[in-house]
């Protein structure tokens, strides 16, 4: 479920100490505080998703050994017309002659 901000509104207008609450996105905004009973707005924040799009995550990914696990084949370039196998399953060498 989302952790939800919001702050408390005091009397003379200005904002007061904020506060999380985990709610589900079906719930309704709250209105006052659930302790102090003063009311309170809900402030936009961006979401903290989990998510594993670092670099470290994507070189995993992409590592010669991962491939081979998957059952890719991955070539590097060698020189010009001539490819290597890093990975998987094919001919070792792959030339333009």
């Amino acid at each position: 479920m989302p952790t939800y901000v919001y702050v408390e509104l005091r009397d003379d207008g200005s904002d007061g100490d904020p506060f999380e609450v985990i709610q589900k996105m079906s719930d309704p905004p709250l209105k006052v505080h659930p302790e102090s009973g003063l009311p309170v707005r809900r402030i936009p924040t961006m979401p903290n998703l989990p998510l594993n799009h670092s670099d470290a995550a994507e070189k995993t990914k992409m590592s010669n050994k991962n491939l081979d696990r998957m059952g890719f084949t991955k070539y590097e370039k060698a020189g010009d017309g001539h490819y290597e196998k890093k990975a998987g399953k094919g001919p070792d060498v792959i030339s333009r002659d």
